[in-house]
């Protein structure tokens, strides 16, 4: 009664003087109920009307035969089962658990992706109040939580926006004061793990998630001994399943047995930056003989690496189209469910659809590439400088060239990084997509996956004192009798 008292009293005297509110936990709990209740709706409205499609049909299929007990393992048209790993584990198995419950339906699946969704506006909240006021990491959740491009994805059993959300979970774990710090490294990692295994690529995030864990100690050593922790137990979540893919597949692969195909496909310009059947491409001659699903894909590989070592220029080249690709459109959820219902989905609402999607997606990018050039820190007229520019070419059809000025912002802040908790994981999650399509092939789904950390950058309007502090002691400006010294 009486620390509630004092809570009280505290709050209405910082109203009096005008000081801004912290955060509170409560405002994280109705967002993510909003958030749920909002994404809840679209699944009751989806259920019966949106099948399984693309990549979907593949996940639908493989979750219910492990919720039944056979594994990950794949029927062939001539009767023959055998184990497989093409596609990353984590999304079927997570779903199948729920699947094992409640029944191998769709509509489960759309449930559990409402439930991730929530949950990482909950973090979103979260993560970005560990450095912004109540109003700031409002914002931040709201917009997470109302985004149109994650609400209108939720019917689609596909992966990106749920390993986006984990990231966040993660990162809000992470940064969070309690427990203490190695538990936060386990439970970031667990989690961590998780979306490693839903999306092999994320594991290049795992060193910057791990360094948020001390990010109130602001010092590299620490840091660096948090990272190397959380990015060996996120890779040690994923050991078992690799030892079953030496076990059970004719090669070792980490989670998935793609890598060779999409390195392959994505040295073809006739995908013109994004994916192309193999009907078109044509199957490797060293690899029309080879069967097994690991060997297949290490051929893959090798023939895409002697393509490029070939003509390394003309695959530099496909790059920018590449990135077109994937942060250009914007509107994963309208070809999904295009895909799943065009008869429901015709031409005229699949517009419409994709339009709402990339009109939230573009917002988000110009406010976060602002709000990074208004943040205090190091290096801020740069930061300005490419805001300015980030926010013109975000308003025209050459979108990456944003994304990748968000980059540039986020790398100005230097050491001041391992202070900012969300830019930190905004620079991870969009440098290493960008990096990992330009290798291999685009998609306009992939940009899904850095989404919800373009609206936890928003908590930099809105710094608290303790921040700002911190921010002005980076800039070397600290009080020294009433001067400021440089």
């Amino acid at each position: 009664m009486t620390s509630a008292l004092s809570a009280w009293r505290k709050r209405i005297v910082s109203r009096v003087r005008g000081e801004p509110e912290p955060p509170r936990s409560r405002d994280a709990w109705l967002i993510a109920a909003v958030a749920l209740v909002l994404r809840g709706l679209v699944v009751l409205g989806s259920a019966s009307r949106f099948p399984p499609a693309d990549d979907g049909a593949f996940y639908h299929v493989v979750a219910s035969r492990i919720a039944r007990g056979l594994g990950y393992t794949w029927v062939w048209p001539d009767g023959a089962v055998t184990y497989a790993a093409h596609y990353p584990v984590g999304y079927p198995a997570l779903i199948a658990g729920f699947y094992a419950v409640f029944g191998a339906s769709p509509a489960v699946a759309m449930g559990v992706n409402a439930l991730v969704g929530a949950a990482a506006a909950f973090a979103a909240h979260a993560l970005a109040g560990r450095t912004a006021t109540r109003r700031g990491a409002l914002v931040a959740g709201a917009l997470l939580a109302f985004e149109p491009a994650l609400v209108l994805y939720t019917p689609a059993l596909m992966t990106e926006a749920v390993a986006g959300e984990l990231v966040l979970v993660a990162a809000a774990i992470a940064t969070a004061a309690r427990p203490g710090a190695a538990w936060r490294v386990v439970l970031a990692s667990l989690t961590l793990g998780v979306a490693v295994l839903v999306r092999p690529q994320l594991v290049l995030v795992a060193p910057c998630v791990g360094a948020l864990v001390s990010f109130r100690r602001s010092e590299v050593r620490a840091s660096v001994r948090t990272a190397f922790a959380v990015t060996a137990l996120a890779v040690a979540v994923c050991v078992p399943w690799t030892l079953r893919n030496c076990a059970r597949l004719d090669t070792c692969a980490f989670v998935s047995a793609n890598g060779g195909w999409n390195l392959y496909i994505g040295t073809s310009p006739l995908g013109e930056g994004g994916w192309a059947p193999l009907e078109r491409i044509g199957v490797p001659s060293a690899c029309r003989d080879v069967f097994g699903e690991g060997a297949k894909d290490r051929c893959f590989g090798r023939a895409g690496v002697a393509l490029i070592a070939e003509n390394p220029l003309a695959w530099l080249a496909l790059a920018p189209s590449k990135l077109g690709v994937t942060f250009d459109y914007g509107s994963a959820a309208a070809h999904y469910l295009s895909s799943s219902n065009p008869a429901l989905v015709t031409d005229a609402v699949k517009t419409a659809i994709g339009a709402a999607e990339l009109f939230g997606q573009r917002v988000l990018l110009i406010a976060g590439t602002l709000a990074l050039g208004a943040a205090g820190g190091p290096r801020a007229a740069l930061r300005r400088r490419l805001a300015w520019c980030g926010a013109a070419f975000a308003l025209v059809p050459f979108a990456w060239v944003a994304w990748l000025c968000l980059v540039a912002q986020g790398i100005a802040f230097g050491r001041s990084l391992l202070r900012e908790p969300s830019v930190l994981l905004a620079l991870a999650l969009v440098a290493t997509t960008a990096f990992t399509h330009a290798v291999f092939f685009g998609a306009g789904r992939y940009a899904l996956v850095c989404v919800p950390c373009l609206a936890v950058l928003l908590g930099l309007l809105f710094p608290s004192q303790a921040a700002s502090g911190r921010r002005s002691a980076g800039l070397g400006l600290v009080s020294d009798g009433g001067r400021l010294a440089h």
